[in-house]
């Protein structure tokens, strides 16, 4: 990154006193706060409800963010479950004679 160019809401102050607080922390302070925010972002989910929520994750981020062209897998589903072939259409009565 240039000193000229940082992400929106970010400037030349705001590093400095990130870099600043970062710094000056001892191991253990860092170790705490590492701690700490590992235990307020995590969950302990069922094995049996992975799928389902891996599915309202991909859902709740397509709702936010529309890409115009999906070139990613969205459904955090391991390639070989999102290739299956979708099983053919049955013909209707009518079409059948």
């Amino acid at each position: 990154m240039t000193a000229d160019k940082y992400p929106p809401g970010w400037n030349e102050t705001r590093v400095r006193r990130v870099l600043e607080y970062y710094e000056s922390q001892s191991d253990e302070e860092a170790a705490a706060e590492i701690e700490s925010a590992s235990e307020r972002t995590t969950m302990e989910v069922p094995v049996a409800l992975v799928p389902a929520v891996r599915k309202l994750i991909a859902k709740r981020r397509l709702s936010r963010v529309r890409p115009t062209k999906t070139t990613h897998n969205t459904t955090l589903q391991p390639p070989s479950c999102t290739q299956r072939k979708s099983k053919p259409a049955k013909s209707s009565r009518a079409a059948r004679g």
